[in-house]
């Protein structure tokens, strides 16, 4: 049953592209949104484009990047002609660079054990989970660099590694918010990315597709939970210097 699309966060800019008509209205409150991509899918583009058009339709979102500080953020989000600036200075928009560094072995000696809990750290930054939308891109960097995570990994634990941030992102969206997480599932294990899945409310993943010479971007809702009108189950976008997000066409489940 669909629910009123009043009660969506919408993601707005509908003069601008039809991004937020494709996924139905807009995404529920009390939702975990997970998008997968592999490098170079669009990952961080939808969701900045996800946090531009939340902050213009009045929401508080908070982006937390593991690649991107906050000048890079700025210019980025500029040459997609989405105007952050305003939004970070009437507080809108909480912008968080996480500088974890990125490997995907664990280090020996000394740099081991003074690896950060980023896990643990991530739960106990209480100001990042007060805004309506908490958008933490990406994920999967956090994992592969949190050394409790790689332990049990190592040990064939993966899916216990995934309980307690799991068990704290439901406490998270039983308030109302939403959490999106973007992952390329290429950098972890299936059985360590398989728990998120399944707790995930919506499951997007965005694919590079070839046709004849052209290499096409869609996007392709795997799941989604509480959705408004219909959503559509492969979007065809681009992504666009100085235009954002383009919806180029569409698949109707």
């Amino acid at each position: 049953m669909s629910i009123a699309t009043t009660d969506l966060y919408s993601l707005g800019l509908d003069e601008r592209d039809r991004l937020n008509k494709e996924l139905g209205g807009g995404i529920p409150p009390g939702s975990i949104v997970l998008v997968e991509g592999d490098y170079g899918a669009g990952k961080s583009a939808m969701s900045q484009r996800f946090a531009y058009g939340l902050c213009e339709e009045g929401q508080t979102v908070t982006m937390l990047s593991t690649e991107l500080t906050v000048g890079s953020f700025l210019d980025q989000m500029h040459s997609l002609d989405y105007g952050m600036v305003e939004h970070l200075l009437d507080e809108n928009l909480l912008f968080l660079h996480a500088d974890i560094g990125d490997s995907n072995t664990f280090q020996g000696g000394d740099e081991e054990s003074d690896r950060m809990d980023l896990l643990k750290r991530l739960m106990d930054a209480e100001v990042m989970w007060d805004t309506d939308v908490i958008i933490i891109d990406t994920f999967d960097a956090i994992l592969r660099n949190d050394p409790k995570f790689e332990a049990l990994v190592r040990q064939n634990e993966e899916r216990q590694a995934a309980l307690e941030i799991i068990s704290f992102f439901r406490d998270v969206i039983a308030e109302g918010k939403v959490i999106m997480l973007t992952v390329d599932p290429s950098t972890l294990d299936e059985d360590a990315i398989g728990p998120f899945r399944a707790i995930a409310d919506v499951f997007i993943e965005l694919e590079m597709v070839e046709v004849g010479n052209d290499v096409r971007r869609q996007i392709s809702v795997k799941r989604f939970a509480g959705m408004g009108e219909q959503v559509g189950d492969t979007i065809g976008y681009s992504v666009r210097s100085g235009t954002g997000i383009v919806i180029e066409s569409r698949s109707v489940a």
